[in-house]
């Protein structure tokens, strides 16, 4: 398990095309990949299981736990992504509701784009 950053803060200005806003970039792929959005409402769970292929999760909103294989847990709130690789065991869990999207794709690599988080 992998923990990275796109927040704001670490995002760039872009100016180009008179555009006034930050993007804080997540990946690029070239084939094919599944991205979506969950709603987990208040004690909500993406229960304990192996990806099926690359995933990362992206928190939008709300806050959370996730873990990998361990049964450590790791806190996860807007602006946190996690990435699990193939075959990784993992689970999320809230207990006031949480937002995210998750992209699965065989290519992923996050940090080509981000900056990765030492837990």
């Amino acid at each position: 398990m992998e923990f990275y950053n796109f927040k704001k803060d670490i995002g760039v200005n872009i100016t180009k095309f008179d555009s006034n806003f930050v993007m804080s970039r997540i990946v690029r792929t070239v084939n094919a990949t599944h991205i979506g959005f969950m709603y987990l409402d208040p004690d909500g769970i993406i229960g304990f299981h192996q990806a099926t292929m690359p995933q990362l999760l992206l928190v939008v909103s709300g806050s959370g736990v996730v873990r990998g294989e361990s049964e450590e847990y790791f806190k996860v709130e807007p602006g946190t992504a996690v990435f699990w690789q193939k075959g990784e065991w993992h689970e999320t869990k809230t207990d006031r509701g949480l937002t995210a999207f998750v992209i699965e794709s065989e290519e992923l690599n996050p940090g080509s784009y981000m900056a990765k988080v030492e837990t």
